[in-house]
């Protein structure tokens, strides 16, 4: 059996490397586009949308244009996601944890 005292430390050791890695993944961007270029956004790795540029020659077909913007905003979510996941497993490697039980 381990003992005690030293799992609670690597306990929150691990809290505080979580803490600084969701620091971390509000700053860190990612981008994805659709339509070769006609809409580009930008995500964070937390998942928050920080902006959507819209070619001006897009304008033109409104339905397109929303097809799109929601193609973008889904493969930059999925980027950022990805991301969040690579880092979750790279901070988790050698604790001996199953895979997923932290994330």
């Amino acid at each position: 059996m381990k003992d005690p005292l030293k799992m609670m430390r690597q306990v929150q050791q691990m809290q505080d490397r979580m803490g600084k890695l969701q620091k971390e993944l509000e700053t860190e961007t990612v981008e994805a586009t659709a339509g070769g270029g006609a809409v580009t956004v930008v995500a964070t790795g937390a998942q928050k949308l920080v902006s959507v540029r819209i070619d001006p020659d897009a304008l033109g077909d409104v339905e397109m244009l929303q097809d799109l913007v929601v193609a973008a905003v889904n493969e930059a979510m999925e980027r950022s996601k990805q991301m969040a996941a690579e880092k979750m497993q790279a901070l988790t490697a050698g604790l001996g944890l199953p895979p997923g039980l932290l994330g």
